[in-house]
């Protein structure tokens, strides 16, 4: 074989191993010697299995990681939606165009409608900036609004606003129609309703549309809900600063996230919340800058959380633990994990967290009365923390122990602060809901609405409020004055 054969089987023999080999090139090397055919055929087949095996080990170390960090769930390409990691989901290509109608185009109105149940007249008895006798002139205008009252019917009211000339102001006075918005065609109780069963529900938008059109008899587009909601949002913008104060001032307040998406992207949105507020924040990142971003300064209260990394630089009074995320830990390493060193350091541990747990539930507890009690159990948790393991799962959470060894017992000093953190694990579920139900938001700007009005939905939930009547008045309010009422206080029942 001269060099030129010799350097043509080596071009051959490489593109075997790489993959790359050609009908061609088999020819070739058969004609220069049957043999050599076999052999790259043999280098091909030991490449391929050292690549399986490399794969192999590689899904296997993936496959540890994961279940070291208590999130070893299979994906396979049945699994839904729903139960995917948010972080494995892929990124959506970018839009192609501009959502929306070309510039320039004919705009849609909304159409006239029909009939006319009311009629009703505006105008000024004296000027509403100088309070001096007005001109009358013959000049009004009529403005049309659709409104759904309380039970459930459609009435049409035909507004008439007469306008009069002020000498003392020298200018033009009208009156404003109290039951919608300037410009707007539809009424507040309209806007209240469609939003509450988005932000407040999780209806989706076509759902919306349904019902309005099908059974209350008016006819809506997702345009025009979008653009009422987004409106309503900038209104109301107030409450959800003033629930976003009274949050980063409580003196317990739960922290949780979860993933969302915006335009494609991935997301995350944060609840803050305790008994009478519930702040949402939709925001690019998961760690520390979303928590300064609400956190403008240290937190003088006790944030309840789970063992989420973000949490920990964070400047708080006190932190608790969530116990409940702990021991479900446990519960997850037991399925996987039979090691003797294992098995019983999960059983200290999950009696320890158990009798701390029984403790705080007696009805004669008082952390004073119990001094002596909690002080053993700390003790008991630091023996835990700082003990020696050869297992990795044993060691690993006992380092987390010892890294939040202030942090586990903290409901024990304080009544007030629970020992798990359902109540943000149920303020979060509606978001979720949403989630599923609409597929998460095309835009930044849908995205900031959608914290604003679940934020204030909530909120009056849990302060006892009819979401319907409170934001109907807030608006006649704004649309009489400019400016919203204060955002209502919790209701205190008598009994």
């Amino acid at each position: 074989m001269d060099s030129k054969q010799d350097k043509e089987v080596r071009a051959i023999f490489a593109a075997a191993l790489d993959g790359t080999l050609t009908e061609q090139q088999v020819e070739t090397l058969a004609s220069i010697d049957s043999q050599l055919v076999k052999l790259a055929l043999l280098a091909a087949v030991k490449r391929i299995a050292e690549q399986g095996t490399k794969i192999a080990e590689q899904d296997a170390t993936i496959i540890d990681l994961k279940a070291n960090l208590g999130a070893a769930t299979a994906v396979a390409p049945s699994t839904p939606s729903a139960q995917r990691p948010v972080y494995t989901k892929p990124v959506a290509p970018k839009r192609k165009k501009k959502p929306g109608a070309r510039k320039g185009h004919k705009p849609a109105r909304r159409p006239e409608p029909e009939r006319i149940d009311e009629r009703q007249e505006h105008r000024h008895e004296r000027c509403p900036q100088c309070g001096g006798e007005l001109q009358r002139c013959n000049r009004s205008r009529t403005r049309t609004v659709e409104d759904i009252l309380e039970d459930l019917r459609t009435v049409v009211t035909e507004h008439t606003l007469h306008r009069d000339y002020c000498p003392a102001c020298k200018k033009h006075v009208e009156p404003v129609v109290p039951d919608a918005l300037p410009k707007a065609a539809l009424g507040h109780r309209v806007v209240a309703l469609t939003s509450w069963l988005h932000y407040g529900l999780g209806v989706t938008i076509a759902q919306v549309v349904a019902i309005l059109g099908h059974h209350l008899h008016t006819g809506l587009s997702a345009g025009g809900l979008i653009k009422m909601w987004v409106r309503l949002a900038m209104i109301l913008e107030p409450w959800y600063e003033q629930i976003a104060r009274e949050a980063r001032t409580s003196a317990v307040l739960h922290a949780d996230e979860t993933g969302t998406r915006v335009n494609g992207q991935t997301w995350w949105l944060w609840c803050f919340a305790n008994g009478q507020v519930c702040y949402y924040m939709i925001d690019r990142s998961r760690g520390s800058p979303a928590l300064e971003k609400f956190f403008i300064e240290a937190f003088d209260g006790t944030l309840v959380a789970d063992f989420w990394a973000a949490y920990n630089g964070l400047g708080a009074r006190e932190k608790q633990r969530c116990l409940a995320h702990l021991l479900r830990e446990l519960e997850t390493v037991d399925q996987r994990n039979q090691s003797s060193q294992w098995k019983a350091f999960a059983k200290k541990l999950r009696r320890l967290l158990r009798d701390g747990i029984r403790l705080r539930k007696r009805a004669d507890f008082d952390p004073q009365e119990y001094e002596s009690r909690i002080q053993r159990l700390d003790e008991r948790l630091m023996d835990l923390a700082c003990g020696q393991y050869t297992d990795a799962d044993a060691s690993r959470l006992a380092k987390r122990l010892y890294r939040h060894r202030d942090e586990i017992f903290t409901f024990l000093d304080d009544p007030e602060v629970p020992f798990d953190n359902n109540l943000a694990e149920r303020m979060i579920r509606p978001a979720v809901v949403l989630r599923k139900n609409s597929q998460c938001n095309r835009s930044e700007q849908g995205a900031a609405v959608q914290a604003v009005l679940m934020s204030i939905y909530q909120t009056l939930k849990l302060r006892g409020h009819d979401p319907l009547t409170t934001i109907t008045e807030a608006l006649r309010t704004y649309t009489l004055t400019g400016e919203v009422p204060p955002l209502p206080q919790v209701i205190i029942a008598r009994g």
